[in-house]
């Protein structure tokens, strides 16, 4: 059958034209395939409504009324419930398989035969004066149906996780996202093959601009225990909120060396990075859709999809040695259903029982699926006044007393200004009283401690304090022998406001904002997102900066690239609407050896000097 409905001709009328049969057919061709049309355009193809298939015994099916749409607009209309023996419709004879699909397809026939004058034919005085629209019903093979196209446009981002012969894992996004609005990631698990595998895996995503429920620009995604029949898709969807900031587009990247994948507990390579670029825009997220959609063509629209039939249900067929038995009917992976807007009302009241509207980070009210509770963002009790961490200063193999060893560079997270900085000795000794070891915190001189000798390291420290580079260095000089290669302290930051400062005090009181990782150590060109902890405040609009130049790049959504070169090179980062409120972060750039791999965490001191080398 010809299914091209365009490009459209309609009668000329003018005085004196003849009009053959020809004419009257061009006239009804016009208004029928236009009617098509549009009802393809509009509608598309699917049930819009009943059509539902029961088994009333093990040979026989009902057809409940209902009314479809084709896939080229004809309208196929079962006026009155139908009972059929499956051995008696189309197609029954030729199915090999145990499963078959039961469709519906378009069908006209002439009737009324009416005399017919002047007939140049002799033998043919009778022709039909109507004819009629109806359907008829038909067997296919499940296995060998044509699957509906899928129409591939740039609107959607995918990205390979994992793939083996067993499993393929997505990610995908909008490639273009709407500021200030809410968006689905979706992780996607699809089973290749037909072998009893059980798949697991995880990775961490680092979001920039993005935010996640509780605030943070870190998602973790992944599938435990997963255990998929062949040709079988698993979904998992995460929302996020697009922050409203400058910046005209950013990065999703894979946080290197976070991602792992198991099949049945063995551990399977996976992909170890990515970076994927998004778009980011003021429109409304149905500005967005509407002008995807209206990209597509006609060329687009007509390609592949079963044009001239409607899948109704799968039938499963139980064959014996003379006859056959239906052993069950499946509905839900044939049926394609038209959202038509006279069930508006009706969808939207029913819908009801099954969505929430939940108010993610920032305010904004989302519909969602599920009855879990979102909680509220937790604020960190860190103010702008008091900062802490953890360092280490490496001795080596061949220290002696007297040898002077330092702590690298590290970002205390207050900014430049006037900061005191106290250092204790952390230690783990046996504690009988609690049944394992027991972590402390020494202050001062660790020997006053010392009842068993030995036990704690007698080491003498100072502490220096980079005033106009929001920094410090921890000096340790050993007094004794130590038969440690690696001394381990709690650092603790308070800053004084002075000056002009404390009217800003007053303004911003309690206020302050932190770098996720103020401290990370980095191969060349390599990239790294830094993400922003804000700390009694809303989330705001952040702007990065480098304070050197040839550090590097850093975008506008906080993603820094090394240089090709070592060192260590430092990012100004601040709330665009209140510069006051600031912080630092710092990338130690090093030449990566074979099987390097990772940064350093949030609070890591990490050593500049030859020394640092020996670890």
């Amino acid at each position: 059958m010809n299914n091209q409905l365009y490009p459209f001709e309609r009668n000329r009328y003018y005085p004196g034209k003849m009009l053959t049969t020809a004419d009257f057919q061009a006239e009804q061709d016009y208004y029928i395939n236009k009617s098509r049309f549009m009802n393809s355009l509009m509608y598309g193809a699917g049930i819009v409504c009943g059509l539902s298939v029961v088994s009333l015994d093990d040979l026989s099916i009902l057809v409940e009324s209902g009314v479809a749409i084709d896939g080229t607009g004809r309208e196929i209309v079962v006026d009155s419930s139908v009972v059929r023996k499956l051995s008696a419709i189309e197609g029954f004879s030729e199915l090999k398989g145990n499963t078959a699909t039961l469709c519906v397809r378009f069908k006209e026939e002439p009737v009324h035969t009416v005399y017919s004058v002047g007939h140049k034919d002799s033998d043919k005085d009778y022709e039909y004066n109507r004819i009629s629209e109806g359907y008829e019903f038909f067997l296919t093979e499940k296995k060998g149906r044509v699957r509906d196209y899928e129409i591939q446009t740039e609107f959607l981002l995918k990205e390979t996780l994992f793939k083996s012969e067993n499993y393929v894992v997505e990610i995908m996004i909008p490639a273009i996202v709407s500021k200030g609005r809410n968006v689905r990631i979706v992780l996607s698990a699809k089973k290749l093959s037909s072998e009893p595998v059980r798949f697991s895996g995880k990775g961490i995503l680092e979001i920039p601009v993005f935010a996640t429920p509780d605030g943070a620009h870190e998602l973790e995604v992944g599938m435990d225990d997963l255990t998929l029949e062949k040709g079988e898709v698993c979904r998992k969807d995460y929302w996020v909120k697009v922050q409203d900031v400058p910046a005209d587009e950013t990065n999703i990247i894979l946080k290197s060396g976070s991602m792992s994948a198991f099949e049945n507990d063995s551990a399977v390579p996976a992909i170890q990075s990515f970076s994927q670029k998004i778009r980011l825009t003021k429109d409304s997220p149905l500005e967005l859709v509407n002008d995807e959609i209206g990209r597509m063509n006609l060329e687009m629209r007509g390609m592949g999809g079963e044009k001239n039939m409607i899948r109704l249900a799968d039938i499963r067929i139980t064959r014996t040695d003379n006859s056959y038995l239906i052993d069950g009917i499946s509905e839900s992976s044939s049926r394609k259903h038209i959202a038509a807007p006279a069930q508006e009302l009706m969808r939207s009241h029913y819908i009801e029982y099954f969505e929430k509207s939940v108010e993610l980070s920032g305010g904004l009210s989302e519909v969602v699926t599920g009855s879990s509770e979102n909680q509220p963002a937790s604020k960190s009790g860190t103010g702008p006044e008091m900062a802490t961490g953890i360092l280490e200063i490496p001795l080596g193999r061949g220290v002696r007393p007297g040898d002077i060893r330092y702590s690298g560079e590290i970002a205390h997270g207050l900014g430049k200004g006037n900061v005191y900085v106290e250092i204790g000795y952390e230690h783990i000794s046996d504690d009988k009283s609690l049944g394992g070891n027991a972590k402390s915190t020494i202050y001062g001189d660790p020997s006053l401690f010392d009842t068993k000798g030995r036990e704690l390291s007698n080491v003498e420290t100072a502490v220096r304090v980079l005033n106009d580079k929001g920094t410090f260095v921890v000096a340790a000089k050993p007094l004794g022998a130590v038969d440690r290669l690696v001394l381990t302290y709690r650092w603790v930051a308070i800053k004084f406001p002075a000056g002009n400062e404390l009217e800003l005090i007053e303004d911003y009181y309690d206020k302050s904002i932190s770098a996720e990782t103020p401290t990370v150590t980095m191969g060349t060109k390599e990239s790294h997102f830094f993400g922003v902890k804000f700390n009694n405040m809303d989330a705001c609009s952040i702007t990065y900066e480098l304070t050197a130049p040839g550090s590097g790049e850093i975008s506008a959504d906080g993603i820094y690239t090394a240089p090709n070169k070592e060192g260590v090179y430092e990012i100004h980062i601040y709330c665009t609407d209140m510069p006051v409120i600031c912080t630092y972060a710092y990338a130690i750039v090093k030449f990566r050896n074979a099987g390097d791999n990772g940064s350093a965490g949030s609070g890591d001191a990490m050593v500049l000097d030859k020394e640092s080398r020996m670890r």
